[in-house]
């Protein structure tokens, strides 16, 4: 997100997300209704970065950003998990781009994980094919497994990521993830008899490695969550609110959502096998334009069985293995794509570090990384897939010894026949069509912009003028002057100081743009050119300058502080007048907003407004 660095250091000034009872934006500030303001810090959240202002006001803590605000607020919504009022109103995506979209989503938060893993993963493939280390050795069996790890627990990683997308508790999504990989399960379904769960058949998956079934349970949790917390007394909520989540997940999950995929697969299996035999040439060409699809949902695995058992029949493989590797290269080149167009930096960093892991057979970072994330690149590799799996079909390609989708392991497919030098075609083709498919359709989504500049790129792209205080006093709301043509700010915003002091300096470096001969107010232009009006009194024009003495005249230059006029302020007061004095944004129509000083006294010189152009 462009502006999460921003938003987070917001959060962390008003007491968490969790503080927020609403929040709202203008055109220029995001307006936060606080369940407890005694948690935020105004001058703290002043000095972030990219921030402009900040005043608490009306009931609501007001924090001013400028023209972006927009763009800040729905990084906000996301960050702090807020639901907005015109949610609903949000175009409508087709389910393909709505699911991708949300997985994608959830698995984001562990790309960077499992790009290094991928890279540490990549790096032990490649040594071992050069025989620079042997994978017996502990040394490279310890490193594999720490790569692995992330991997073959996926289902934690997801699991709690899942829970804050779905806003269910996280903690408890782990024990969901805990149950599908732990070893009571894995033993179960390593005796492969029958098991039952409240009378029911468990279909027994593998679940090491899924991304799919995890995050249809922890869905369903956040279903039966909500509802079970709506009607729970507060009393007993601590442990009845998870105790019955648990008892109504973990059946739905292990008999219904889990082994949706393993039993999709199952019957996928059957027909590719089917397929195989009556039209073999096709089999190829659909596992390398799906094989992504077979991946999320753990399919792969079936059609990798139903392969063993080719291998053991007839010597050879021909249902996953070709098309397979003809969808792991396409991912990698369409993600060399992206590389090379795509002006963003971390976007092109990331997309050359996984096209590498994808290059050895590791394509999860490519596929929930760039893929899902940008579809583009995900739609690309599959066209490429399925026409360098065709042709591997239509050449009757086979896999004559055992061996990954990877570039590396193409040797598997010598043979006494052609397959080795059609499987490299087939690879090239996929290869140059999705790297093609890939460049040229690739947009980047937004401007490049790394998350410090994210965080400053407000206060760049805002001027803002500090206004000073003239004197020393206190600040009341302009509203709060009993001037209606002040108070309704149809002179202009600003604020109004009730002076402790007679003596009036400049609140802004600029010159002197009129003086009041009654020398009761005074016109200043700035540097940048805002307007400001110091009217020292009401209805002080009565007096006809008596117990005002100018400082300055008109077109003199000024510094802030420079002393203006010189008050008798005892004087004036025993005449009877009110010495409340507005000072105003008299051009405030050509600014982008006046912001107050939430401070009741100021001595002379401090900040009592800030001017954003």
């Amino acid at each position: 997100m462009k502006y999460e660095s921003l938003v987070r250091a917001i959060l962390d000034e008003i007491g968490g997300e969790h503080n927020i009872a609403s929040v709202t934006h203008c055109m220029t500030r995001l307006r936060f209704t606080l369940k407890d303001e005694s948690k935020a810090n105004i001058e703290n959240v002043k000095n972030i970065a990219g921030v402009v202002g900040c005043v608490n006001k009306g009931g609501q803590f007001q924090i001013v950003i400028g023209t972006q605000v927009a763009d800040v607020y729905n990084d906000l919504v996301q960050i702090a998990h807020i639901q907005t009022d015109g949610e609903e109103k949000k175009e409508k995506k087709n389910l393909i781009s709505a699911l991708f979209d949300t997985m994608a989503s959830i698995v984001m938060p562990m790309i960077g994980p499992l790009a290094g893993a991928g890279m540490i993963k990549a790096i032990l493939s490649i040594l071992v094919q050069f025989s620079l280390i042997d994978n017996t050795t502990q040394t490279y069996q310890i490193f594999y497994m720490v790569a692995d790890c992330v991997f073959y627990y996926m289902p934690f990683f997801l699991a709690f990521s899942a829970g804050k997308k779905f806003k269910c508790n996280p903690y408890l999504s782990l024990i969901f993830a805990a149950m599908l990989v732990h070893p009571t399960y894995l033993g179960l379904k390593t005796a492969g008899d029958p098991v039952t769960l409240l009378g029911l058949p468990v279909t027994l998956a593998t679940y090491t490695s899924s991304v799919v079934p995890i995050i249809l349970i922890v869905y369903f949790q956040s279903i039966v969550e909500k509802w079970v917390t709506k009607w729970t007394p507060k009393a007993i909520k601590t442990f009845f609110v998870p105790m019955i989540v648990i008892l109504a997940t973990v059946p739905v999950g292990f008999i219904v959502l889990g082994p949706l995929g393993a039993i999709f697969g199952n019957y996928l299996a059957s027909f590719f096998t089917f397929l195989d035999t009556q039209v073999g040439w096709l089999v190829p060409m659909l596992v390398g334009g799906l094989c992504p699809l077979l991946v999320m949902t753990g399919m792969h695995y079936a059609l990798g069985s139903a392969q063993s058992i080719q291998r053991a029949t007839v010597g050879y493989a021909t249902i996953l293995a070709p098309g397979m590797v003809c969808s792991n290269m396409a991912q990698s080149a369409a993600t060399f794509g992206v590389a090379l167009k795509t002006k963003d930096k971390e976007l092109k960093s990331l997309a050359s570090t996984v096209g590498v892991t994808a290059l050895c057979g590791i394509t999860e970072p490519t596929l929930y990384g760039i893929g899902m994330k940008l579809k583009r690149p995900l739609y690309s590799a599959m066209a490429a897939g399925a026409i360098g799996g065709l042709y591997a079909g239509l050449t009757g390609v086979k896999q004559w010894a055992y061996g990954t989708s990877t570039i590396f392991a193409l040797p598997v497919y010598l043979g006494s026949d052609n397959s080795f030098i059609n499987i490299c075609i087939a690879v090239a083709i996929s290869m140059v069509l999705a790297f093609v498919f890939s460049y040229l359709t690739h947009k980047d989504p937004a401007p490049a912009s790394s998350k410090a500049e994210a965080a400053v790129k407000p206060a760049v792209l805002n001027k803002k003028l500090v206004i000073h205080s003239p004197a020393a006093g206190q600040l009341i709301p302009l509203e709060q002057v009993k001037d209606d043509t002040f108070a309704s700010g149809a002179l202009g915003q600003g604020c109004a100081l009730i002076p402790e002091s007679g003596e009036f300096g400049s609140p802004v470096k600029g010159k002197v743009a009129m003086l009041f001969e009654t020398k009761h107010a005074i016109g200043l232009i700035a540097e940048d050119g805002t307007e400001v009006l110091i009217h020292i009194g009401l209805d002080t024009v009565k007096l006809n300058g008596e117990h005002f003495t100018a400082k300055v005249k008109t077109g003199d230059a000024v510094e802030v502080g420079t002393p203006l006029v010189q008050v008798d302020l005892k004087a004036v007061r025993d005449a009877g007048y009110d010495l409340v004095t507005p000072v105003l944004i008299t051009n405030s129509a050509e600014v982008l907003d006046v912001v107050e000083n939430s401070r009741e006294h100021v001595e002379a010189g401090d900040e009592i407004l800030t001017v954003i152009r």
